[in-house]
């Protein structure tokens, strides 16, 4: 369980083939990994398979590799980075599974003041879980739902998320892992029914 809350950008060094999927290896300035713990990264929840010099190394079935961006993130690149919620810390964000939903696309990137909004499309089939003033997980970030237009929302990054994520260079094009609210997504299975036992 995640909270949203970046704690460091690391760097995407390596991705190679390793059966259907692959073992990437990620650079962090983490004290004390353990292997077998849960990491998020670019809000994939992934975990640490091996322990390196400078980072930790983790394996990504075909699936992830296929549905997420890590599949497409440039080697050398930055990511975001965020350590498993242990019990009693603070949950500055909100619940985060690292499960993601889905890819949003950046639509529109605009300057107010010294923040930027952020308009995101998002897949339309996701778009009855997210709620207006509720939060959303865009690449590990957790984040408020500005506003909805369509199936797009409008997000706002203030200076402190720039400064410490990714979210830094977004422009028009970039896609993003996108995880709903995961309270949305139990009331929805909830709202639907258990399916019956024969």
């Amino acid at each position: 369980m995640f909270t949203g809350i970046i704690q460091s950008a690391g760097k995407l060094a390596a991705r190679q083939r390793q059966g259907p999927g692959f073992r990437i290896s990620v650079e962090a300035a983490f004290e004390r990994l353990e292997l077998g713990e849960s990491i998020a990264v670019n809000g994939v929840c992934l975990t640490v398979a091996e322990l390196l010099p400078r980072g930790f190394a983790a394996d990504l079935s075909a699936e992830t590799h296929e549905k997420t961006t890590l599949g497409q993130v440039p080697l050398g690149a930055a990511v975001n980075l965020e350590r498993a919620l242990a019990v009693g810390e603070r949950l500055g964000g909100h619940f985060v599974s690292g499960h993601v939903d889905g890819l949003g696309q950046v639509t529109e990137v605009t300057m107010v003041g010294v923040a930027r909004r952020v308009r995101l499309r998002v897949p339309a089939g996701l778009m009855h879980l997210i709620a207006a003033k509720g939060s959303v997980c865009v690449d590990g970030v957790s984040l408020t739902v500005n506003a909805i237009r369509g199936v797009e929302i409008e997000l706002m990054l203030i200076p402190h998320t720039l400064e410490i994520t990714t979210l830094s260079a977004l422009r028009p094009g970039l896609t993003l892992n996108l995880e709903v609210d995961l309270l949305a997504r139990y009331v929805e299975s909830v709202m639907k029914g258990a399916p019956q036992s024969p």
